[in-house]
């Protein structure tokens, strides 16, 4: 199946890669950390701060290809610190519903974005 990106207007990306691509129904939600996508700066200092924006900006992706929240189904979180991962479920509680996607969460030592605690990427499928 061909696939193709979807225009988000969120921050450029650092990088030759597109924020989400679609192949059918499913797309493919690029790793994003807590960058606001007016300044294209890191939003918080805080783990649970960045989550919220991280979670933020994917929800806009989906919601730019014509998806919602409830189409998210499995997210993967890169987490600088583990012992942030209290704050960061925190931010989950608060930005999506239930039944909540299935997720995994990696501790990593660095991140390509200065001052990132932690990135988000994931799978939605449209129910269009």
């Amino acid at each position: 199946m061909p696939r193709s990106a979807i225009e988000t207007h969120l921050f450029t990306p650092i990088g030759p890669y597109s924020h989400v691509v679609v192949s059918g129904n499913q797309l493919y939600l690029s790793g994003t950390p807590g960058i606001d996508p007016k300044t294209g700066q890191i939003t918080d200092t805080t783990a649970y701060g960045q989550a919220r924006q991280a979670l933020s900006n994917l929800i806009a992706m989906v919601e730019a290809a014509g998806g919602t929240e409830q189409d998210l189904v499995t997210l993967q979180v890169h987490l600088i610190d583990v012992d942030d991962f209290k704050e960061m479920n925190r931010a989950f509680e608060e930005l999506l519903s239930k039944p909540h996607p299935a997720r995994t969460v990696f501790g990593i030592t660095a991140l390509p974005k200065a001052g990132a605690l932690l990135t988000i990427s994931g799978t939605a499928i449209l129910s269009r």
